[in-house]
């Protein structure tokens, strides 16, 4: 199955999560806080999105539909729920 995004959405995957604090601590993984980072997998093809495949971008907290594909998650997102990219 392949997922190719309409329009000005974005599909992304997202990044995992420390697992262990600086300290050694291991936390589990429903206390864990969801990550806002992500690595864009593919873009829709309207005119105005400003990222491309391979970026690693910010996106906002809430925003997104989770999409499970061969057992990854995924978001799509509207380009406006992006904040950043990230170098």
């Amino acid at each position: 199955m392949t997922i190719k995004p309409m329009g000005d959405r974005v599909l992304v995957k997202m990044e995992q999560v420390q697992e262990k604090t600086a300290g050694g601590i291991f936390i589990p993984q429903t206390a864990q806080e969801k990550t806002q980072i992500a690595q864009v997998i593919a873009v829709g093809d309207d005119e105005s999105i400003k990222v491309k495949e391979g970026d690693r971008v910010m996106y906002d907290k809430y925003a997104g539909t989770s999409v499970k594909k061969d057992g990854e998650e995924y978001l799509i997102l509207h380009m406006s729920d992006i904040l950043a990219v990230i170098d």
